[in-house]
């Protein structure tokens, strides 16, 4: 049953309850093809499907690319569909956003005020409040669906941790961009859980290796459109294994703003349209805990954002 269809009032109460919801744009398994979704409630628009939307234009992607035409005729194409174009979210497997995204995740380390003093206390000589962002990055392959299995493979790290961030997506690309128009080139807003193999940061003395493990990125459900999120430094941020919460903070402890990050990021390279930034985490990781904890098959790690979404993930042996 579709869910407006349990609603009881009228087809036009509906629409305009649509125009309320915020847009969130998906990727997803329908029919075993992978879909450009719009996702509202319990239901999925597949707009390939739609009369009158282009079947050629059917990725995340390519929305970005060209979202200031995309995105109205999104909003347009969810206003307009009849009923019987939504189908059940249950029936679409959501995968990330965007499955291969064409460059790797930028990534922000100690951006949170309490997670560099948790640091600190696990090092000999203890790191100063960063003067500027640290950025690392995490492969392409290390990108995860919001549901998918994370693989563990003991034989190459015993220690992986969790971390659950804020992602930032680049609509419109640019060099040298300042800070006061840097949120203009936001495209939206998603979940990531930056997976880390602890072990491996501390052998190979740098982040990628231990960043980049297959399946070490998991990502979604889906992206949360710029307009719906006014403030991005004011949502609150949680992670939970097993059910128990492991970090809850807020976007405003970040110690350099999404606005500082994008300028800081685009004065020497261009950034371009379907960047990702994985905007850094906060406090209560598993390796700074008395004892260390990590993640271990069996485990579920759920990562939640405020007017986001959650992401629910289960350890696995490789």
């Amino acid at each position: 049953m579709i869910w407006f269809q349990a609603s009881g009032c009228d087809y036009n109460t509906r629409l305009n309850h649509r125009r309320c919801l915020a847009l969130k744009l998906a990727t997803c398994m329908y029919n075993s093809e992978l879909r450009l979704a719009v996702v509202q409630a319990d239901s999925a628009l597949l707009p390939a499907t739609c009369p009158g939307w282009s079947p050629e234009v059917d990725s995340m992607l390519q929305v970005i690319d060209r979202c200031d035409q995309y995105l109205p005729a999104l909003r347009e194409l969810v206003q307009q569909s009849a009923p019987d174009l939504w189908v059940e979210l249950d029936s679409v497997e959501l995968v990330s956003p965007i499955p291969r995204p064409r460059q790797n995740v930028m990534c922000l380390g100690w951006n949170y005020m309490d997670h560099v003093e948790e640091t600190t206390r696990k090092m000999v000589e203890a790191p100063k409040l960063p003067k500027y962002p640290v950025v690392f990055t995490k492969a392409v392959s290390s990108m995860n669906g919001p549901y998918a299995d994370i693989p563990v493979n003991h034989a190459v790290s015993d220690k992986m941790d969790w971390e659950v961030e804020l992602g930032v997506i680049i609509g419109r690309g640019g060099q040298g961009i300042r800070r006061e128009q840097a949120l203009q080139h936001v495209f939206g807003y998603t979940v990531i859980n930056d997976v880390s193999a602890r072990d491996l940061q501390k052998r190979h003395r740098q982040f990628f290796l231990g960043k980049s493990l297959s399946g070490s990125c998991p990502m979604g459900p889906w992206i949360v459109t710029r307009d719906e999120i006014p403030d991005p430094q004011a949502l609150d941020l949680e992670s939970r294994v097993n059910g128990q919460v492991k970090q809850d903070s807020n976007t405003r402890h970040q110690i350099f703003d999404i606005a500082t990050v994008i300028e800081t990021l685009s004065r020497g390279m261009r950034l371009e349209p379907g960047d990702i930034i994985a905007t850094g985490t906060p406090s209560g990781v598993g390796y700074v805990r008395t004892p260390p904890e990590y993640l271990q098959p069996g485990d579920v790690v759920e990562c939640e954002i405020e007017s986001i979404g959650t992401i629910r993930n289960t350890v696995t042996a490789a």
